[in-house]
């Protein structure tokens, strides 16, 4: 009897997005970092985008993030500051080591995590076989990149509006080709689980 060298990742949607996940709401003195949660990096696992909100108008000033990006290799990202709301930040973090105002916040700021998610398929090169699909009652678009979060977009395709529904879409011929690694980015609103077959 022959063995398969087809291996799965079983990605499931993290807990909701919270304004407060990575550091509750506080002041934030002049050039002064926002103090984190304990634990906070448990809210970034699988890697997601970060918020930064504030109470009052921070437009005018920066926040300076440091941390790992979603293949664990440093991260720095300058994230201009809100005004009376919320902003999210271009990368993705599988952790967050400090978060430092560039200049004088206004009002209460806090950091948090957003709703767009990373999930690692397999840190290496990959064939995708297939993918079973847990739908959320709504739609949106699953794509799957090459390399990293911002690599090649190697497959797209969009999920259901129905409630615990499933997908096992077919994936032709031998499959989809990644090299240096597989992610798939999905907002945590619009898809509940999935479980990609790779060799």
């Amino acid at each position: 009897m022959s063995s398969s060298d087809i291996q799965s990742t079983f990605i499931e949607t993290p807990a909701a997005a919270s304004a407060a996940a990575i550091s509750a709401a506080d002041t934030v003195a002049e050039n002064a970092a926002m103090a984190l949660v304990t634990d906070h990096n448990d809210a970034l696992s699988p890697p997601r985008k970060i918020t930064l909100t504030s109470v009052g108008n921070s437009s005018g000033i920066s926040f300076t993030v440091i941390g790992l990006d979603e293949t664990g290799a440093a991260a720095t990202e300058s994230i201009t500051g809100a005004n009376a709301g919320a902003v999210t930040s271009t990368k993705y973090y599988s952790s967050v080591t400090s978060i430092t105002a560039v200049g004088t916040p206004a009002g209460n700021q806090s950091a948090g995590t957003s709703s767009s998610i990373a999930g690692l398929i397999f840190g290496g090169d990959l064939r995708m076989r297939g993918m079973y699909v847990v739908n959320t009652g709504t739609a949106g678009t699953v794509n799957f990149t090459q390399g990293s979060a911002s690599g090649t977009s190697r497959l797209k395709f969009n999920t259901v509006a129905a409630a615990n529904s499933t997908e096992y879409p077919d994936i032709p011929e031998d499959g989809v080709v990644f090299r240096n690694g597989g992610y798939i980015l999905f907002d945590q609103a619009k898809l509940s689980s999935i479980t990609v077959f790779y060799a």
